[in-house]
């Protein structure tokens, strides 16, 4: 007999654990809501093959407005609610030093995402401008920052661990086999990572109240 799901904690009190288990049961019961937001993840990866380290940050910076656009998306569907323009405006701002954190390392880019990144919830469900969003993700973050960082990191190796399961599973295919692979799990897992971000706005703003 299966085991009855434990009641969830509320925003303020809820552990990065049940931050990733939430966000699991809302991916699964929006699936085909979500799921399109893994195609911009897969462009990357098929603009990206065999190209230079270089021109793959290029490529990163040429695909922000998706990333903008898929973020926003996201958010809007956590929220219920219509698409925002000063969320996607807020999106693309906090993203353009993105890349270049990332080619430093993972480690700084997930600090700026967990500072100012929640400014784009924060503008959908609080109806905010661009200058006062920034303002407020910036609050959000300093509400519980270790939180915000380790929820953000903890999402991260839910999707590499399960891409990397993936990759795995089919290493007798070969590179291509493990190329498209890799193109399928982006599909399907990363867009639980933009909603896992959304959600973690909820868990931030609690903890301002």
């Amino acid at each position: 007999m299966a085991e009855p799901r434990p009641a969830a904690l509320p925003p303020a009190e809820r552990t990065i654990g049940q931050l990733v288990a939430e966000s699991v049961h809302f991916y699964g019961e929006h699936f085909w809501q979500v799921l399109p937001l893994g195609i911009v993840v897969v462009g990357v990866d098929a603009a990206s093959l065999d190209r230079s380290l270089g021109v793959q940050t290029l490529i990163l910076w040429a695909f922000g407005p998706l990333f903008a656009a898929a973020y926003v998306r996201a958010a809007t569907v956590v929220r219920d609610t219509t698409w925002c323009w000063p969320a996607f405006w807020a999106a693309l701002l906090v993203f353009l030093p993105f890349p270049v954190l990332l080619r430093i390392y993972l480690f700084p880019g997930i600090v700026w995402f967990a500072l100012f990144g929640l400014a784009v919830p924060a503008a959908v469900a609080e109806s905010l401008g661009v200058r006062d969003a920034l303002r407020r993700g910036w609050e959000l973050a300093r509400a519980d920052l270790v939180h915000a960082v380790a929820g953000l990191i903890t999402l991260g190796l839910v999707y590499f661990v399960t891409r990397y399961a993936l990759l795995v599973l089919i290493h007798g295919f070969g590179g291509q086999g493990q190329t498209v692979a890799a193109m399928l799990a982006d599909l399907v897992v990363a867009p639980l990572v933009f909603v896992g971000a959304a959600l973690l706005y909820v868990d931030q703003a609690a903890r301002v109240e």
